[in-house]
Formats: C-alpha cells, structure tokens, sequence
C-alpha cells in the first residue's frame, strides 16, 4: 500500500446508522438481524477509495432486509444496518483489524486473524474483486471513531432487544439475515446449488429441534439446504450465543441468484415468491419458538 497517509473525519450527525422495525411490540422471542444490507457511504470516506462504489457494493446484501420484511409484521422486531459494510463490517469482532492498514496503529507486532491475513477483517482492506479499497495508509484514531458512531451503535441496539426478549419470554432466537454469491453456490455443491445456508456454529449455536424445524420449512419450498458449509457463522452468531441463558442464535445465507440479477443489483421476477417464502417460514419459526415455551 502507498506511504499515503489519509487524514479525513466523518461528520456522523446527519447519518442514520439503522432501522428499525416491530421493536415496540414484540410479539416473539426471535429477533432479525440484518447487518450488511447498508448502502450509506459516507461522503468523505468515498474520497479516499481507489474503486468505485458499484465495485465496494459487490460484498453488499442487497435486499435482504426486504426479503424478511413480512415477518416484522408479524410482532418479530429486526434491525437493519444502513452504513455499507466496506465502511465498517460489524459482523466482525473489533480485534480482526489489519495492523498493516494503517500509519499509525499502536501496537504493529499484534498479529493478524485470518479474515484480516485475507482482507476482510472489520475494516476491509479489499473488495469482493480482490482490489485494494483505500488510496493509502488510514488513521488509527479516525476507525475508532467508526466503532463509537456505528458498530457500538448497532450493537447496543441489538443487545437491547435480546434483552427485551428475555425480559418478556425468558428466552431468545437471534436469526442474522445474509446473502451469499450464486457462484460460491454452485462451485461448493457438484450434483445441486446451495439456496440456503443455515450456520450453527457446528450445532452449538442452537438446539438441533430449531435448526431442523427452520430447515425443514424451506426443504418443504424445494429449497437446497447446506448446514455451516460455506458459512459456520461469523461475530454475530458467535458473540451472542449463550445457550444457559436460552440465547440462541443461527447464520441465514441466502443465494443471491434466487432473487437478485447481481450485477445489475435489481430483483428478479422471483422475489416476491421469494420473499414470502422466507418471510412465512420466519413467522411459523416464531410461532414454533413461542410452542417451545409452553
């Protein structure tokens, strides 16, 4: 990377880092996550990247909060990121960060995980297509200003719905909403393309009844179901389970080419049927989760 160094400061006052949808009256104990649908990029960070932005949207879940949109409907509260995950990836622990991106970081002996080893730690180095996103060296103290204003901001949001989900049901159901490209689909299944992953962390994540019970409603839609291959599950799946206080939590991918033209990011005339697919196995998942309790 260039010796570059990039000084810039994001004004966050006019950002709305999320939305939010169904968190008054909550009807469920299974809350949505969607943390890389965001499309925001802030103005002064799109002046350091050396791509275009339709190349920094290539790792964007496009749709995906529009897909679970239904169940919200249904007293099932979801919250969606709107900051674009090249900015910040909050589905990443804040320890994954790439010592080499920056001119300043203060301990550069630290070593690397291997997201960050291939560029895609919570500040991504490249994009989807390999290139390099920044012009030159970042500032440390300016990323931690991108944790305080977004990821922390998420997070806390997040964290404060599981709560009131425990509070009121004594349990809760984290399903954090993703979308994967149509080529990984296909080059990792040889006989079938993957439609859906559901990621367990390995069946630590949740009881096997929830998983089997959420996988069999879209195996009854025809749908192929991969288990934790290509995706385990990453932070949010991980950071938030914690199975003796009934938290549980599971990684929903979804095939982009299902519903999605992905180079022209506009939907396919499948989406709907998509949409309430997903949505209706979501909203009989809930009603399954509120059976368990009695």
């Amino acid at each position: 990377m260039s010796d570059n160094y990039l000084n810039f400061s994001v004004d966050y006052s006019h950002l709305k880092i999320y939305d939010e949808y169904s968190v008054d009256d909550i009807r469920s104990p299974l809350v949505l996550s969607v943390p890389h649908k965001g499309q925001v990029f802030p103005k002064e960070f799109l002046h350091t990247t050396a791509v275009s932005q339709t190349e920094l949207r290539r790792n964007e879940d496009s749709f995906v909060d529009e897909l679970v949109i239904e169940a919200t409907r249904h007293g099932i509260p979801m919250i969606a990121m709107n900051i674009a995950r090249s900015f910040i990836d909050i589905n990443r622990d804040k320890i994954e960060i790439d010592p080499t991106m920056f001119y300043n970081y203060p301990n550069p002996e630290l070593s690397m995980g291997r997201r960050c080893r291939l560029g895609l730690g919570v500040i991504h180095r490249i994009t989807a297509k390999n290139h390099p996103i920044y012009k030159g060296l970042l500032d440390y103290n300016e990323v931690q200003e991108r944790f305080i204003n977004v990821y922390d901001v998420y997070h806390k949001r997040l964290q404060q719905l599981i709560d009131k989900c425990l509070k009121k049901f004594g349990m809760c159901f984290v399903l954090d909403c993703h979308s994967m490209p149509s080529e990984i689909c296909t080059l990792l299944q040889e006989t079938q393309k993957i439609d859906f992953c559901l990621g367990t962390l390995f069946e630590q994540s949740c009881p096997s009844e929830m998983h089997t019970f959420f996988k069999t409603g879209l195996q009854e839609k025809n749908y192929f179901i991969s288990d934790n291959c290509p995706y385990s599950g990453a932070y949010i799946t991980f950071n938030y389970c914690q199975p003796r206080r009934k938290i549980y939590t599971m990684q929903m991918e979804i095939n982009r080419g299902l519903y999605m033209d992905e180079h022209s990011y506009k939907k396919n005339y499948s989406f709907s049927n998509i949409c309430n697919n997903i949505s209706q196995n979501i909203i009989n998942f809930s009603h399954f989760l509120l059976d368990l309790k009695k």
